[in-house]
């Protein structure tokens, strides 16, 4: 039978007709990204609201990275959907105390198979935190085990039709199959994937890096195509959503017809009340969050900025822990800086009021899928300075920010105090840059701004329109 992702238009249009949809105005008429993603969504005058089972492994409201991120795309979604969340046991506890109805979550309880698959991840990886690729891999198995139980407790209802969608939210790996869109397939019922995000190639000057991570299978990574259904994800979804244009490129041609680009990461506006406010001036405040590993560029940060916080011309903020504290903090040592500029770990209730005595947010990662720290940042009202390359390149424009060029470690180090020698010169720009980053945050990366994108999608799925186009950035560079 052949999946709902190769539908042509009087297919789906016959689809629409069976689950009763009203039909729209203007079915041509693109939804293109940002600029009118202003409103929250909202289901059209005269269609009903979709019914959606959204399945998001990793979803948890008092977490980080992507746990978080299926949290708020899922409860931005359960806004304009009747919607059903399929997560993971871990999860229970966070999500109730958030208030969300137990009769709207089903609970699969993966942890018989979860502690001896840690254990070995554990062994594999040496030191914790590293060898993410490691990790990813042995979670496959995880994976296909937490969607046989999930079938198991619901593959009944789903038969059933009691969904018109089915939406795997988490995991975002492109590399993790589903075999739950082939079942999908066959009763009926349109399978939707996504954001995958990942996959960004290794920068050509930072191999020491990966060797210090442990990503000893990103070498062969592409092994992961060859897992039991990949291929059937791809050929049995029928929307494939991607959080990156580099992921975006990495969907064949033969599948490009099903895709649509909607960034990974986004912003609760009630999350950020506080906000950066008055003039820009020396010192120039610059703060830095994240994980203190060689791959975030702490280090390159330090050696840029070293001679103009000597002169008291700049003054950094580098707020987070990590493998490479001891380094970086002997680095500053060296360079004659104070162990000031070390905050540690902030408490998130504490973070916001901390970044906006900053103006400015240097995030020099040199190998990033999403960056969703860039994006709270810019919703505070701090100019980001980025590398041109990964997820927080697509976030940032020259009215908003700064993109570096992904060169070699030297070379940035270069460009990066060249940077910030000319703020310093010249402040003046600073503050209605950061005015306009925090309203393209708040216009255009809200979660309630992301679900209108996904309900244009499933309105997409069901027949009601043709395929939308939300934009996309410029192509990448290469590393």
């Amino acid at each position: 039978m052949a999946s709902l992702g190769t539908f042509g238009s009087a297919q789906r249009k016959r689809l629409a007709e069976r689950q009763q949809w009203a039909p729209l105005d203007d079915p041509k008429k693109a939804l293109y990204w940002p600029s009118r993603m202003d409103a929250p969504a909202t289901p059209r005058p005269g269609h009903r609201r979709p019914r959606v089972l959204i399945i998001a492994q990793l979803a948890n409201p008092d977490w980080v990275s992507v746990p978080l991120v299926g949290w708020f795309h899922w409860h931005a979604l359960s806004k304009v959907v009747d919607g059903h969340l399929v997560t993971h046991e871990r999860n229970r506890q966070n999500i109730l105390n958030a208030g969300e109805s137990p009769s709207r979550v089903t609970i699969i309880d993966t942890r018989r198979l979860d502690r001896p698959i840690r254990k070995l991840v554990e062994r594999l990886q040496g030191q914790p935190d590293r060898g993410l690729t490691t990790e990813t891999a042995l979670g496959v198995f995880l994976y296909y085990y937490f969607e046989s139980i999930l079938w198991r407790e619901l593959g009944g209802r789903i038969r059933a039709q009691e969904w018109d969608i089915v939406h795997r939210l988490t995991p975002l790996s492109p590399a993790m199959p589903s075999l739950l869109a082939g079942k999908c397939a066959r009763h009926r019922v349109p399978f939707v994937v996504g954001p995958l995000n990942g996959g960004l190639p290794w920068p050509k000057h930072f191999e020491h890096a990966r060797i210090s991570e442990r990503e000893w299978l990103s070498y062969v990574r592409e092994g992961y195509k060859l897992l039991p259904g990949y291929r059937g994800t791809r050929r049995h979804a029928s929307a494939i959503i991607t959080g990156s244009r580099q992921t975006r490129f990495q969907i064949a041609p033969s599948f490009q017809d099903r895709t649509v680009y909607v960034p990974e990461n986004g912003i609760d506006p009630a999350r950020f009340a506080r906000r950066r406010v008055g003039p820009v001036t020396t010192p120039l405040k610059v703060a830095f969050v994240g994980r203190f590993t060689l791959l975030k560029g702490v280090d390159m940060l330090i050696e840029a900025a070293a001679p103009l916080v000597r002169k008291g011309a700049v003054k950094l903020d580098l707020i987070g822990d990590g493998p490479q504290a001891p380094e970086l903090r002997a680095l500053a040592t060296r360079d004659g800086l104070p162990e000031s500029i070390f905050a540690g770990w902030v408490a998130n209730d504490k973070l916001q009021e901390r970044l906006t005595r900053s103006d400015a947010f240097a995030f020099p990662s040199v190998r990033e899928f999403g960056g969703g720290a860039v994006l709270e940042a810019m919703a505070l009202g701090l100019v980001p300075i980025v590398m041109d390359y990964g997820g927080p390149a697509e976030y940032v424009s020259p009215n908003t920010g700064f993109r570096l060029p992904m060169q070699s470690r030297p070379e940035i180090v270069v460009s990066l105090r060249s940077l910030l020698e000319r703020l310093v010169a010249d402040t003046s720009p600073l503050e209605a840059m950061g005015e306009r980053a925090r309203a393209h945050m708040f216009r255009s990366f809200t979660w309630d701004a992301k679900a209108a994108q996904v309900l244009e999608i499933y309105r997409w799925v069901l027949g009601q329109r043709d395929k939308p186009d939300f934009g996309m950035p410029l192509p990448e560079p290469s590393p």
